[in-house]
C-alpha cells in the first residue's frame, strides 16, 4: 500500500497515522505550490493555545512547482521557530532525547522548501521507528488501488474531516490548561511520547 501526499512541514499526525500502514510514501514534486498550507505551516501546542509556524519562501504569485520553492531566509524566521519549539516543549517528556536532532535545521541554510521537509521527515520517522520508503514521481499514478490519496491533507480546512481518522488522545504538556489538542504537527506526539508514539499512531 502506498500514501500519495504532499512534503510537508512537520506534517500533521494524521499523515503519519496513515502512513504507519503503509509501505511507501509518494510524493509529486510537480505539484503546485500553494500558500497558506502545511507546506511550509505547522501546528504546535503551546501554553496559550495553539501556535502557526511558517516557513517564508521565494514566490512570485505564479504557478510553480513544489520542487522549485525556495526558501527564504526573510524575517530571522529559523530562529524564531527554534525559539517557539523550545518554549512550547521544554517540558515535555522526550525534548531533551532530541532536540539536537532538530536543532541543527534551524541553523543551516537549506535552499529548497521540499528538500527541507523530506529531510525533517526523515529524521522524524527514523525516531519513531517507523521507517518507510520515500518515492519522487513527477505525475500521479493511475493505478489507485493501493494508493492512499491524502494529498488534501495539506490543507488546514481539510484535515479534521479527513475519512478514517480519528484522534487518539496521548499525555500533552498543557493538556491540563488547554484540553487535548488533536492533529498538531507530528513533533508534538514526538516530544511528549517518544517512541511510545508509535502504538499511539498504530491506534
Amino acid at each position: 500500500m502506498e500514501l500519495l501526499s504532499h512534503p510537508l512541514y512537520l506534517a500533521p499526525i494524521p499523515l503519519y497515522t496513515q502512513l504507519y500502514n503503509c509501505d511507501r510514501l509518494v510524493i509529486n514534486s510537480e505539484e503546485p505550490f500553494v500558500k497558506q498550507t502545511f507546506r511550509n505551516r505547522a501546528v504546535i501546542a503551546t501554553e496559550n493555545g495553539t501556535q502557526n509556524l511558517t516557513i517564508p519562501v521565494i514566490h512570485n504569485g505564479g504557478r510553480i512547482a513544489m520542487r522549485d520553492v525556495r526558501i527564504s531566509e526573510h524575517g530571522n524566521w529559523r530562529h524564531q521557530h527554534w525559539n517557539a519549539l523550545v518554549s512550547a516543549y521544554r517540558k515535555s517528556p522526550f525534548f531533551d532525547y532530541y532536540a539536537d536532532d532538530f536543532a541543527h535545521f534551524y541553523e543551516e541554510r537549506d535552499g529548497f522548501l521540499m528538500d527541507f521537509n523530506l529531510r525533517l521527515h526523515n529524521v522524524i520517522c527514523e525516531l519513531l521507528g517507523l521507517e518507510r520508503e520515500v518515492e519522487i514521481i513527477k505525475e500521479n499514478k493511475n493505478n489507485t488501488t493501493d494508493i492512499i490519496d491524502l494529498q488534501r491533507i495539506a490543507e488546514p480546512k481539510a484535515l479534521t474531516s479527513i475519512e478514517n481518522h480519528t484522534a487518539q488522545p496521548y499525555y500533552q504538556v498543557f493538556s491540563q490548561r488547554n484540553g487535548f489538542i488533536p492533529n498538531l504537527s507530528i513533533v508534538d506526539l514526538l516530544f511528549n511520547m517518544g517512541p511510545e508514539g508509535l502504538l499511539i499512531l498504530r491506534g
